[in-house]
């Protein structure tokens, strides 16, 4: 099956690849459209919606036949061949975050993800009944994993950041616990001689279920914004989240699982992160690896980077964009001289980052704020005075972007509104030269330590 038919719409590795292959091409994601059903019913009142998701989810997910024909080695060649064709100084791998789209265009190099995620049809499905999530998932990762033993499937139910959707489709997170014969092929091909190899590692982690069979599960995650507490059966945000969702907190009852905790949905296998450090070893490519503890700790010091990056190409450095999941648009950022800081989601818990490292940092002359609407209603959500006072750093100009704002935080907007945006912005070419790996770890020890990354 071709891997732009297995990779779940506007999951984050496949809009990270596409936005990184189209900066290094010299175009923006301005093609890139909604990538998932909700979007469709954004006016419509919560139980019509719900309904709506419902049928819509069923039919652009994969059906549970669809699991035994899935080629992770396609999906590796899908991503890698949206590249240009080139000679690259470097490579960027690992967890999907969108500072690492921002810092692979500064380089002038390839992001490619260490997994991808899917999402499959769950037809006697509900929001509120998690075990019957494992079991569903469980069969559908036996012939997902019979086809396919270099990966391991991380299932995530987790009706806080997917509402209704959680009980219409499971999701699954694939990763490869082997660098793919496809990115090696790539790599080989197209890395200068003795270029480097950058590792991205989400050191997250979430209590875990996972019985060493390949296929784990987690209820909830990080990216939802909530603690692990919170989805408890006597949480009053999981009641809260289950209520919007259209589910039935007393039905609620979670898979017990271990004390101890993994990483989290977009983790590195460690084979993964093996298998790289002696490919590259084998090719004299020095593998350097960056560990971040929370998404806001890379944002911020890729933030930093850009700055340094544009003062040191005599630009000012003073423009910042702050983007949110799916809206964003590295080549428009560059092109128009900006410093681009990414929020994971719209979270209480993400938008406070960007409000720390903002106020701890130069001030700006411009703030340019993209809040992406989720599409559900969550009690982790940030508000929409969350978001203004982020746009209210900017010493002259302060803006949010109606289009965003309008609906939030259940209408959706397309992927392009960043580029809509960011097109409005003023040119400030020529561009900088790209950067060199080497000072780029440099200011990422400088300025990362305090944010808590481990560089090596």
């Amino acid at each position: 099956m071709a891997g732009d038919r297995v990779v779940a719409a506007g999951s984050s590795a496949r809009i990270l690849v596409a936005a990184t292959a189209r900066a290094l091409r010299g175009t923006d994601c301005a093609d890139l459209g909604h990538p998932g059903p909700v979007s469709r019913f954004p006016g419509a009142p919560d139980p019509v919606r719900r309904a709506a998701v419902t049928r819509a989810a069923g039919r652009v997910a994969l059906t549970p036949a669809q699991t035994a024909d899935v080629d992770a080695g396609r999906v590796a060649g899908w991503f890698v061949d949206q590249y240009p064709r080139r000679r690259y100084p470097g490579a960027v791998l690992g967890s999907p975050h969108g500072a690492a789209a921002h810092l692979a265009v500064a380089l002038g190099v390839p992001w490619l993800p260490a997994g991808f995620e899917m999402t499959v049809h769950w037809a006697q499905g509900a929001v509120d009944r998690p075990g019957a999530a494992l079991d569903h998932g469980a069969a559908l990762a036996g012939r997902l994993l019979a086809g396919n033993d270099d990966l391991h499937v991380r299932q995530v139910h987790c009706p806080a950041s997917r509402g209704a959707l959680a009980g219409a489709t499971v999701a699954l997170a694939a990763r490869w616990r082997t660098l793919p014969a496809a990115y090696r092929r790539f790599l080989t091909d197209r890395l200068a001689p003795g270029a480097p190899v950058l590792l991205l590692r989400d050191a997250r982690t979430w209590p875990v279920l996972d019985p060493g069979n390949g296929h784990s599960f987690q209820v909830g995650c990080p990216g939802s914004g909530l603690d692990p507490v919170d989805f408890h059966p006597d949480s009053h945000a999981l009641r809260q989240v289950l209520r919007s969702a259209g589910g039935d907190a007393a039905r609620w009852e979670p898979p017990q699982v271990s004390s101890s905790s993994g990483y989290a949905e977009h983790g590195v296998e460690s084979g993964f992160e093996l298998s790289a450090r002696d490919w590259a070893g084998r090719g004299g490519h020095p593998l350097h690896r960056v560990l971040f503890p929370r998404p806001e700790a890379l944002s911020a010091a890729i933030a930093d980077l850009y700055r340094r990056w544009l003062r040191a190409a005599g630009k000012t450095g003073d423009r910042l964009v702050v983007e949110c999941g799916r809206l964003l648009d590295p080549w428009q950022v560059v092109r128009a001289g900006m410093v681009p800081y990414w929020c994971e989601n719209a979270t209480r818990r993400s938008v406070e980052g960007v409000e720390w490292w903002l106020a701890g940092s130069e001030p700006f002359t411009s703030v340019d704020v993209l809040p992406e609407p989720p599409g559900v209603r969550s009690p982790a959500l940030a508000g929409l005075p969350q978001w203004l006072a982020v746009a209210g750093f900017g010493r002259r100009r302060r803006a949010l972007d109606r289009t965003s704002a309008r609906g939030y935080p259940v209408a959706s907007v397309p992927t392009r509104r960043a580029t809509e945006v960011l097109r409005a912005q003023p040119y400030d070419l020529p561009q900088p030269p790209p950067l060199a790996v080497a000072e780029a770890l440099a200011v990422l020890r400088d300025s990362g330590t305090d944010q808590g990354l481990l560089v090596s």
